[in-house]
């Protein structure tokens, strides 16, 4: 066989094999998402930011998830027990948990991440207050010893939303509560690539080949995390009109959250589904309580006087099919909802707040409102909410910003002169505030709590007798209470409810799983 055959067998050989192969854009399947907003803050036990809490989701996992019916499932949990008083628990891990760096996840890095998670939530906070101890058995088993009753032990545990207990390796859980993490190993279903994140442009994922999802079928944040694209790219689009050209061109694949004055162009093209990613959520104004003017809560009343929940809905949402207006902090069709809701209707009662004001001494000082001018799903509120403030005699400082800027900023304790605040609108997801110690902001406990900071003692009493309370009656009457509670003390008004729509091409994009929270396993890409 001559030398020449031989190098020609083998130059057709490579060709053959080089045309076997798929070219890369045919065998890597590509998800692309416009997320609801840009990305900047990575560590999602620092934040409540739904984008934050949604990339935590793609790369870290839970020990508990709910389900679609709002049931607690075990997901990094095997097997667990209780004492018959639940006053001991006792939970193992299931096989096959490793982080994505190949380390087995272990006892120590849960406890740690609970350890760092509990001082940062507001449940949290009360789980370990009522916790003796907490500590390893083995590497795959730990122990939970309670010094007084707690009776949402797996409620906090599974918790989906602000902030969910995500576990993280102990090195990096080991990190200041105050401080954020800078190293985003998770053992998630997706991998978070460090090296192609670009904020304000893209964020990268890729499937986690090596995780290993539960057997049964996802439903909520539990169940089988099957992912099924090869990697995921959030494509930050902040102009709600460029969304739009880019998912009827193809150039993305979904929609998280479509702006309002996007939803009759993109109902109407041939293109285009609509999905249910998420249930309904709530938009609420929050005010600071650790600076003036609304350190006063007469101050702080008057503020929520100001609101007019249709006019502010109207103007965000645009369309009737997609909000509500709903004066409770519980959501409306929900165990808590009630109309105890002391002086607070929803209404504009802007004669009473300008008493109010003036009974109260208010002497003019500026009101920093935060302004995220190109959010889309939040943008149109508060020059509306400013214009009310205003009407009500309130000196308002109107201050514009990107959307991360604002979550940066509303942690800043300073005064509003040095960089500090009075008063911005965010939105939540309905398991935020289906229950009064998921919801974040109503905390009274000063500077541990939530950004606004409310020092308030009587709520922090409701709050912990609700805990403990023995009967629905008994939990009913204490939620009333916090409720009233939250309006006496100024604390935040809801602006009313929405429903969010998610948009997917049509044919191509599938297997949605609707979640308390918006996740990415299990849609398929055709």
């Amino acid at each position: 066989m001559s030398v020449r055959y031989v190098l020609t067998a083998c130059l057709l050989g490579a060709l053959m094999v080089g045309a076997a192969r798929p070219s890369l854009a045919q065998e890597t399947k590509v998800l692309r998402v416009v997320p609801q907003s840009d990305l900047k803050i990575l560590d999602p036990i620092w934040t409540t930011a739904f984008v934050t809490r949604n990339h935590g989701y793609a790369i870290y996992d839970t020990l508990f998830g709910v389900d679609a019916e709002g049931k607690v499932r075990p997901q990094m949990v095997g097997e667990y027990s209780s004492s018959t008083d639940h006053m001991k628990w006792s939970f193992t891990l299931r096989e096959g948990l490793y982080f994505h760096d190949g380390k087995p996840v272990t006892s120590a890095d849960v406890i740690q991440s609970l350890k760092r998670w509990g001082e940062r939530d507001s449940l949290g906070q009360r789980l370990f207050a009522a916790m003796e101890s907490i500590q390893a058995k083995d590497d795959a088993t730990f122990e939970m010893t309670l010094k007084q009753p707690f009776g949402l032990v797996l409620e906090a545990l599974s918790k989906p939303a602000s902030v969910p207990p995500f576990i993280m390796p102990k090195s990096v859980a080991e990190t200041p509560s105050d401080k954020q993490i800078d190293n985003y190993i998770g053992s998630g279903p997706f991998i978070f690539e460090v090296d192609e994140y670009r904020p304000g442009e893209r964020v990268v994922y890729v499937k986690n080949t090596k995780y290993v999802p539960r057997k049964e079928p996802a439903s909520g944040t539990a169940g089988g995390k099957v992912v099924k694209v090869d990697r995921m790219e959030w494509v930050i689009l902040t102009d709600a009109q460029t969304q739009t050209n880019a998912i009827t061109n193809g150039e993305v694949d979904l929609i998280e959250w479509v702006p309002a004055d996007q939803y009759t162009a993109l109902k109407g093209n041939p293109k285009i589904d609509f999905a249910n990613l998420v249930p309904k959520g709530s938009f609420a104004l929050h005010l600071n309580h650790i600076v003036p003017p609304f350190n006063n809560p007469k101050i702080a009343q008057a503020a929520l006087m100001a609101v007019n929940q249709e006019a502010l809905m109207r103007a965000q949402m645009v369309h009737k099919e997609l909000y509500n207006t709903n004066p409770s902090i519980y959501p409306t069709g929900s165990t808590y909802n009630s109309d105890k809701t002391s002086f607070f209707t929803g209404k504009p009662q802007i004669e009473k707040a300008k008493e109010l004001l003036k009974e109260a001494g208010y002497r003019n000082e500026p009101v920093v409102l935060l302004y995220p001018a190109n959010f889309a799903v939040l943008n149109k509120f508060t020059p509306v909410m400013g214009a009310l403030l205003k009407q009500v005699g309130f000196n308002v400082d109107m201050q514009s910003m990107d959307w991360p800027t604002l979550v940066s900023r509303r942690a800043m304790k300073n005064l509003p002169t040095q960089g500090g605040w009075n008063a911005f609108i965010t939105g939540w997801n309905l398991p935020d505030n289906i229950n009064p110690l998921f919801y974040a902001p109503i905390t009274g406990n000063g500077e541990k709590g939530w950004f606004g900071w409310t020092t308030d003692e009587q709520l922090e009493n409701l709050k912990a007798k609700f805990l403990v309370a023995d009967t629905q009656e008994e939990r009913q009457a204490l939620a009333d209470g916090i409720q009233q509670r939250v309006y006496d003390a100024g604390i935040l008004a809801p602006l009313g409810e929405y429903k969010q729509i998610t948009a997917i091409r049509k044919d191509v994009i599938g297997g949605i799983v609707t979640s308390p929270v918006g996740v990415f396993w299990g849609i398929t890409k055709d």
